[in-house]
């Protein structure tokens, strides 16, 4: 009977193992998706402010637009 608890103590501690393991690759990819999105964004940028300088402006524009808009409306985080 003890072998059998000793058992099971044992595949507990082999999921949780993979589970933690698990959430730490999950951590990394994230981390490397949201630095290649990151990077890929502001080479478009760069790219597209090179080839249509114009159009490269007028998205810039709306960009910061959309962002005060959302500053401005948005409910203030109070810090108690």
């Amino acid at each position: 009977m003890e072998r059998l608890a000793q058992l099971l103590d044992d595949l507990d501690d082999l999921i949780s193992m993979i589970g933690l393991v698990s959430e730490r690759i999950r951590k990394f990819m994230l981390t490397v998706i949201v630095t290649f999105t990151t990077v890929a964004l502001q080479v478009a940028g760069v790219l597209l402010a090179l080839a249509h300088p114009p159009i490269a402006l007028a998205t810039a524009i709306l960009l910061f637009v959309s962002l005060l808009y959302h500053k401005v409306t948005s409910p203030r985080l109070e810090i108690v």
